[in-house]
């Protein structure tokens, strides 16, 4: 089955629970001489979703989790905060076109709401200046520009340099792209060579990564520029984000409550031997060690964590490479609950793009009630591991600072802070994968592809690294694996 009619079944993932056909019919046609034994690796949202496919198809399956939660980098922070507030660590939004997010999200009957700024706009703060960007006003950008680039504004050169480009990349979410060879150009040269390819001006460059173009890897200069055209062009049916109400985390545990007896929490792997009949594992249990053995294996790991767990005998070169070498973005979150909104006293938006170290601040609470709220700051790559590098205390404060320069009134506000890295995660080692110039073409077939009973699922293994949409999809697509023996 081919992605394309894998999506076309729109009861695929709306099975078990709901009552629904999708892979119930199938595994009635899967003749089982026994209940096959499935070990998932993983309870993130990837290995949470394999496992729910695989035990509706009637497969005998173990999750084995590292921490004591499931989630992985959905986690939802609900303390130290006050009042019922609470911010996402991790994962923060569900665009509304992310269709196996929105599935499953309906199918464990959790409610949704927007995630808009309350004031329209955006702020940026750049050069030692604060903008308030609106559609349609033109703004001084203290930038050098052509006069076409300063006639288009942002937007505008949005669409001439990138945007213009990307219904050329064909289907990027199919499974074989990106095959063709015209391509590799895209994937050769970074980001930053890749705006200068179409045009852009030094200044425009400059103005453009700002934001979002800089918090993927170690910035525009770092990645493949074909990984951020392949983001853009999954981006552009996007017209609305939502947050689940009370937490993302709610996700995770709804997987987790329907699997509770299959969960095995605090079992870190340290040892995958792979056989040709089956697999083998061996986690680490308390002073000791346990084996288990299963006829198929989901790793449903960050490649950051797996390079970190013995294999032997090893797997094949192409995907040992694969994982040794795949890039992790480094990101730093400081949080402020605030006692009262301030910046509405002024009307500004509460997102907002800075040249700081705290590229993104947002506020997590915009659907929170109360007069409380929490406002953040986000840095990534080598800004992101300035932070990380601080003590506690320390990073507060430098945020806060930062801050205050966009948003004037946060410290005479803040009643608590919080901060995490995601690069000392012990089980993520970093928030997402990105691809240096050259990898997406050489590395993305063997990222995916299983290895006898093994299979491979993630952010990592999908065409949309960094969500939780591309989590599911994988986990989704390792259980179709398995299901029909491929």
């Amino acid at each position: 089955m081919d992605r394309r009619t894998f999506l076309a079944q729109t009861t695929l993932v709306a099975i078990g629970l709901s009552g629904c056909a999708g892979f119930r019919s199938r595994a009635a046609v899967v003749a089982l001489p026994r209940r096959k034994a499935v070990i998932v690796i993983g309870a993130g949202l990837a290995g949470l979703a394999a496992a729910f496919e695989l035990i509706e198809a009637g497969y005998d399956v173990t999750v084995l989790e590292a921490s004591e939660r499931p989630g992985g980098r959905v986690r939802t922070l609900r303390e130290p905060f006050s009042q019922g507030l609470y911010a996402e660590a991790g994962a923060t939004v569900i665009p509304d076109h992310h269709d196996f997010a929105m599935r499953y999200v309906r199918l464990f009957d959790l409610p949704l709401g927007p995630f808009a700024p309350r004031v329209s706009g955006r702020l940026y703060y750049v050069r030692g200046r604060a903008l308030r960007v609106t559609r349609g006003t033109p703004i001084p950008w203290p930038f050098d520009l052509t006069s076409e680039e300063e006639r288009l504004g942002l937007a505008g050169m949005r669409e001439k340099y990138v945007d213009s480009l990307l219904p050329d990349l064909g289907d990027v979410a199919a499974p074989d792209w990106p095959a063709d060879p015209r391509l590799e150009a895209y994937d050769r040269m970074s980001g930053e060579e890749f705006l200068r390819s179409r045009g852009a001006s030094p200044g425009a460059v400059a103005l453009m990564r700002i934001g979002y173009f800089d918090l993927l890897g170690d910035g525009l200069e770092s990645y493949s520029a074909l990984s951020m055209l392949r983001d853009l062009a999954l981006a552009r049916k996007q017209r609305q984000t939502f947050a689940i109400v009370g937490g993302n985390d709610r996700l995770p545990a709804a997987f987790a409550s329907r699997m509770a007896e299959q969960m095995r929490y605090r079992t870190p792997v340290v040892r995958i031997e792979p056989a040709p009949d089956s697999v083998g594992v061996i986690t680490r249990d308390g002073d000791g060690f346990r084996r288990w053995r299963a006829d198929h294996l989901v790793v449903a790991i960050p490649f950051s964590v797996l390079r970190t767990v013995e294999v032997s005998p090893p797997f094949s070169r192409p995907k040992q490479a694969a994982i040794n070498g795949l890039p992790y973005t480094s990101i730093t979150r400081v949080f402020f609950q605030v006692r009262r909104r301030f910046w509405n006293d002024r009307q500004l938006p509460s997102f907002a793009t800075t040249d700081l170290l705290s590229t993104w601040i947002f506020e997590p609470t915009v659907s929170q009630q109360g007069s409380s709220a929490i406002l953040a700051c986000e840095a990534g790559g080598g800004q992101a591991r300035r932070l990380m590098a601080l003590p506690d205390q320390e990073r507060v404060a430098l945020a806060i600072e930062e801050v205050e320069h966009v948003y004037q009134g946060l410290r005479a506000n803040v009643e608590l802070t919080a901060s995490i890295c995601w690069d000392r995660d012990e089980w993520a080692r970093g928030a997402y994968c990105w691809f240096r110039p050259g990898q997406m073409r050489s590395m993305l077939p063997h990222i995916v592809a299983s290895e006898g009973g093994i299979h491979f699922a993630g952010e990592h293994a999908s065409a949309w690294p960094g969500w939780m949409q591309g989590a599911l999809s994988s986990g989704v697509r390792a259980a179709l694996e398995i299901i029909e023996g491929r």
